[in-house]
């Protein structure tokens, strides 16, 4: 989760609580933090190892462009863009490079309305 805030009060931080809930792996990117939810952050997304199925972002919409360059460039095959994080010719340029794009929807709620 790329933005994932260690402050328990943040959107970010309720939303990665129930996805590990739920047993998905959550990777913390977020500069200057040591980690959250019990999983050591990473402060890039070039910097968290192994491979990622999905990056989920909680950051400002003009931050956009270059987390999908960076998914590119990692061959990272999905990202979702938080609820209310909007930029649609940074999601159409993923999409052409062949992302699977969800953005302004929150997957915590997708998944309790679809799960539970």
């Amino acid at each position: 989760m790329l933005g994932l805030s260690p402050k328990p009060d943040r959107p970010s931080f309720a939303v990665a609580k129930v996805m590990q809930q739920a047993g998905m792996q959550i990777v913390p990117v977020r500069p200057f933090t040591e980690s959250v939810l019990g999983e050591p952050a990473f402060a890039r997304l070039n910097d968290v190892p192994g491979k990622v199925d999905l990056v989920n972002v909680f950051r400002a919409a003009d931050q956009i462009d270059a987390i999908v360059d960076e998914a590119i460039a990692l061959n990272i095959p999905a990202i979702w863009i938080q609820q209310g994080i909007i930029n649609e010719a940074a999601a159409e340029r993923a999409k052409a490079a062949g992302l699977f794009v969800v953005m302004d929807r929150c997957i915590k709620i997708d998944y309790l309305r679809l799960c539970l």
